[in-house]
């Protein structure tokens, strides 16, 4: 091997046990991912030999050109064949399980591959774990252990040390077998999915947890569908053209900064040393043209209730609602901040790095009550203490339910901080007595009997996605006509824009 060891128990423990592999990868960084799978499942408390995790990690979570299906030390896996056969026929299966075969277009991350293996493998490790080391090794996440791993080297560090253990992994995976291919072949390939095209946002142990509860709550798959069938119709979002300074087609406005030769000629009036002054202070008027618009960046704070009214197929609704809006806001360069309330504010979790907060948002639950005055009291100090430090421009978007009760005189301290726009489901049955629609820059009210029918759902999704992050020209406040939304009209018919645009078309 490329590097000299740390110790002899620090190495030959876990590196030792890869002497009965059956998957030898093409580098060395898919055998380090390994590692890190196996260090990650300790500290989940699901302790196994690192072959078991090198071997079904791999044909799971990689293409079958980066590895090959072939024992590394034949050597030491000829003193057990009849317990490596069994392991060898339990992982050729699973290489021709559906998870296996879209490993490539899941694009699982190392969080995702672990919470994987920890659904498939921990009653494994618990028929084993009578034999399992007290304290558990790790290896340190060093490529170069890996590096020119070849048999002998192997064999020897196999021969270091006791190996109950991985003969007792073996014999509970032998018992197990049918356990196993039968959890591989019931993975949630859709919540997969969704996180390969949204992201997780967080990495460590608290991803893990949550990533893990996105995969077992039955509640999240009804979610995972429902956005995975709305998304498509915002994957395609760029950022919305408008005026600026690069020459383009035609003029589209005035600006303060352009070249010379779009100088508003108004401007040569001035004696030169005026005119001088008010182009370097920048007071000059330019023509604007017709190209990407230099916003102010804004940042969106996505508040979903998490209360006990939003149960079911609201909850459904909203938190797709929520998932597809934020990545439509994202593709079109604004910030996502994601907060859930009940009875209280919860902690804010930014999207980061074009990921979006998934697992947390599918996994979430709020078991508080209900005290609408509380939070958006909460909210307000929030938005107020940005304010003298975040420059960017706050925009609310509230999904609740419409028997939401707040005080009229605190949403409007909120609307003098930033824009507030909300989509409400309506229960089923009456219509919604709520005294501060008239202050909201935009709202949406969704009947319940429309969360029932599929297309019906969809079609009222898509109509306030289509309206989502527009971005309204400077100095623009929201056409009065469009502040509101008429409960009467379903909801696949009002257009109806959570941030409008400038001209006040319906």
């Amino acid at each position: 091997m490329a590097a000299a060891p740390r110790s002899p128990a620090e190495v030959s423990g876990p590196l030792g046990s890869l002497a009965l592999s059956q998957v030898r990868p093409h580098s060395a960084t898919a055998a380090l991912r390994a590692a890190r799978w196996h260090a990650d499942l300790v500290r989940l408390g699901v302790v196994l030999p690192l072959f078991v995790v090198h071997d079904l990690g791999l044909v799971l979570a990689t293409g079958r050109e980066q590895y090959a299906l072939e024992p590394r030390c034949p050597e030491v896996v000829a003193t057990a064949a009849a317990a490596t056969a069994e392991w060898r026929a339990l992982l050729d299966e699973a290489r021709e399980s559906e998870t296996a075969r879209r490993a490539l277009e899941l694009g699982m991350t190392d969080d995702g591959v672990t919470v994987v293996l920890a659904s498939l493998l921990r009653d494994v490790a618990q028929t084993a774990a009578a034999r399992a080391p007290v304290d558990a090794a790790v290896l340190p996440l060093d490529a170069a252990l890996f590096e020119r791993l070849l048999p002998q080297p192997l064999a020897e560090l196999w021969r270091r040390g006791q190996r109950g253990f991985e003969a007792a992994a073996l014999a509970a995976l032998a018992e197990q077998r049918l356990l196993v291919l039968t959890l591989v072949d019931a993975l949630d390939l859709d919540t997969l999915r969704l996180f390969g095209m949204l992201g997780q946002g967080t990495e460590g142990a608290l991803a893990q947890v949550e990533l893990l509860a996105s995969l077992e709550m039955p509640e999240c798959n009804d979610v995972v569908n429902f956005s995975l069938e709305i998304l498509p119709s915002v994957l395609e979002t760029r950022t919305q053209p408008g005026a600026g300074t690069t020459p383009g087609f035609g003029y589209d406005g005035l600006g303060l900064r352009g070249s010379i030769d779009s100088l508003v000629l108004t401007e040569l009036a001035w004696d030169d040393h005026e005119l001088a002054r008010r182009m370097i202070e920048n007071e000059a008027l330019y023509y604007a043209r017709e190209v990407n618009r230099e916003d102010q960046r804004r940042v969106h704070y996505l508040l979903v209730d998490a209360s006990a009214s939003m149960r079911g197929d609201r909850a459904t609704f909203a938190r797709a609602l929520a998932l597809a809006t934020g990545k439509k806001l994202l593709l079109t360069g604004d910030d996502v901040v994601f907060r859930f309330f009940d009875s209280r504010l919860y902690e804010p979790h930014a999207a980061r790095a074009g990921e979006l907060p998934t697992a947390h948002i599918l996994s979430f639950r709020g078991e508080r009550g209900r005290n609408p005055a509380r939070v958006f009291t909460e909210l307000a100090s929030v938005l107020e203490l940005a304010r003298g430090r975040d420059p960017r421009q706050p925009v609310v978007h509230l999904f609740t339910h419409a028997a939401l009760y707040i005080p009229r005189e605190l949403v409007g301290s909120i609307v003098r901080l930033a824009q507030l726009a909300a989509v409400f489901i309506r229960p089923s049955g009456g219509v919604p007595q709520l005294d501060y629609l008239d202050l909201l820059t935009a709202h949406w009210i969704v009947d319940h009997g429309v969360l029932g029918r599929g297309s019906a759902r969809a079609d009222a999704a898509r109509s306030i996605l289509d309206a989502t992050g527009k971005r309204p020209h400077a100095g623009d406040a929201a056409p009065a006509s469009r502040r509101g939304a008429t409960s009467e009209l379903p909801p696949s018919s009002r257009r109806m824009g959570l941030l409008p645009d400038s001209s006040g078309a319906a």
